[in-house]
C-alpha cells in the first residue's frame, strides 16, 4: 500500500469531480477507479482484501469486488486518504449497541449529492415545503438523517417547513397553513414516528383537497429503532395510507454508512441514486452472487458518494432485486451472528479499537 500524502488527495478531487458529472453509463468504470483507489488508500481496506488474498489488480468486473462488512464502522477507523476529518455520522442502534460510525471529511459534496438524488426523483426542492417528524433522530446531533432533512429544508426557501418530535398541534398548524399556498408538501418521518401520530386519533381530512391534488408525499424511513415492534412494510403502508387517506406511501432508503440515497416511490420498490448500486449476496455465502429477480439475497451497497471512506460495503439487509437489475426491495434483516468477513478481521487482531492489529 502506498504511504503518506503521495497523490491521494488528487485522485480523490479527481474521482468527485468524475461522481458529481456522472451519467448511468459511467457506473461501472468509475467504480472500478474507485476501487482501485480505495483498495490502496483505505488501510482496512487494504488489510481485508489482503485477508481475503486479492489480486487488485486482477479485478475487472463490479461482481468481483469484495466488500467490507458493515460491522467494521462500528470499531474502526474506515477512511481513505489523509483528509481532515470535520465531524461523524453515528448510527441510533437500539439500547447496548455499538452505534456505526461514518467520518465526514467534505459535507459539501454529500450535500449537492443528496440534493441531486432527490431531485432527480421527486423536482426542485423549491416546491415543497418539507416537513421532518424524527423523533429519536432529533435527540441525537450526529444523525445524517438530520444533516441531510437540514440542508433540504434550507434549500426549500419554505419559512413553514421544518422538524417535529412529537408537537402534532404545531405540525397540523403549519400543514394548514402550507395548503394554502402553491407548493407540494413533503411529510418525511421516521416510521415509528408516523405511527405514533396517526395513534393520536389525528383527523386527516385538513389535506383531504390537496391529497386529491396530488400535492402530498409521505415517506417513511428508519423503521422501529426499537420503540415499536417491527411490522413488514406492506403493513405499515397499507395501515397509514388508510390511517393518513393517501393513496400511497414512498419510502427512504438510506443509512449512516451510506453517502447515497434510494427512494421508493410506492410500493417498497427502491431506485438507487445515480451514484449508488445494489447486488445481492447468497445468504449463506458471502462470496456468492445472486442475480435472478425475486430471489432474497443479502444486500451489498455500491455508494461512489463514498470516496473519502469506503464505497463497498456488506450490509445486514436482505432484499431482491427487480427484473431491470438495478430497483430493488428490502424485505428483512440478517440475524445478529457475525458474518465472515468480520470474524475474518477479529482472527487477524482487529478486536475493538481504531488502530491497527497488534502484531
Amino acid at each position: 500500500m502506498q504511504s503518506g500524502n503521495e497523490d491521494w488527495e488528487s485522485l480523490s478531487l479527481s474521482l468527485k469531480n468524475r461522481v458529481s458529472q456522472m451519467k448511468d453509463a459511467d457506473f461501472e468504470n468509475l467504480a472500478l477507479d474507485v476501487f482501485r483507489y480505495q483498495a490502496t488508500h483505505n488501510p482496512l481496506y487494504h488489510i481485508y482484501l489482503g485477508l481475503l488474498g486479492v489480486d487488485i489488480n486482477s479485478i475487472s468486473s463490479l461482481a468481483e469486488i469484495p466488500f467490507l462488512p458493515i460491522e467494521l464502522f462500528k470499531n474502526h477507523l474506515v477512511q481513505s486518504g489523509f483528509a481532515p476529518i470535520l465531524f461523524q455520522f453515528e448510527s441510533s442502534g437500539t439500547t447496548g449497541q455499538i452505534p456505526s460510525k461514518h467520518i465526514v471529511c467534505d459535507p459539501e459534496f454529500y450535500q449537492v449529492q443528496a440534493k441531486r438524488i432527490f431531485e432527480a426523483n421527486y423536482g426542485s426542492l423549491t416546491d415543497y415545503h418539507i416537513f421532518a417528524l424524527l423523533p429519536s433522530y432529533l435527540e441525537r446531533s450526529s444523525s445524517s438523517l438530520v444533516f441531510m432533512m437540514d440542508y433540504f429544508i434550507k434549500q426549500s426557501g419554505s419559512e413553514l417547513g421544518g422538524f417535529y418530535l412529537n408537537q402534532y398541534d404545531a405540525l397540523v398548524e403549519n400543514l394548514t397553513a402550507a395548503l394554502q399556498t402553491d407548493r407540494k408538501i413533503w411529510l418525511m418521518g421516521v416510521t415509528f414516528g408516523l405511527l405514533d401520530w396517526v395513534d393520536t386519533g389525528q383527523d386527516f381530512t385538513f389535506w383531504k383537497d390537496a391529497v386529491a391534488a396530488g400535492r402530498i408525499m409521505v415517506m417513511e424511513t428508519g423503521g422501529m429503532k426499537g420503540r415499536r415492534e417491527e411490522w413488514l412494510r406492506e403493513e405499515v403502508h397499507a395501515f397509514l395510507q388508510a390511517k393518513m387517506q393517501v393513496p400511497q406511501i414512498a419510502s427512504e432508503y438510506g443509512m449512516t454508512e451510506l453517502f447515497s440515497q434510494a427512494y421508493a416511490d410506492k410500493d417498497g420498490v427502491f431506485t438507487p441514486g445515480i451514484s449508488m448500486r445494489v447486488l445481492l449476496r447468497e445468504v449463506n455465502d458471502p462470496f456468492g452472487q445472486v442475480t435472478q429477480a425475486g430471489r432474497v439475497g443479502g444486500i451489498k451497497v455500491i455508494d461512489l458518494a463514498n470516496i473519502d471512506s469506503c464505497s463497498f460495503i456488506e450490509t445486514k439487509d436482505l432484499g431482491s432485486l427487480e427484473a431491470d437489475g438495478i430497483r430493488f426491495k428490502v424485505l428483512g434483516r440478517f440475524d445478529n451472528s457475525e458474518q465472515r468477513g468480520c470474524n475474518l478481521m477479529l482472527a487477524q487482531g482487529w478486536g475493538t479499537s481504531q488502530e491497527e492489529p497488534s502484531s
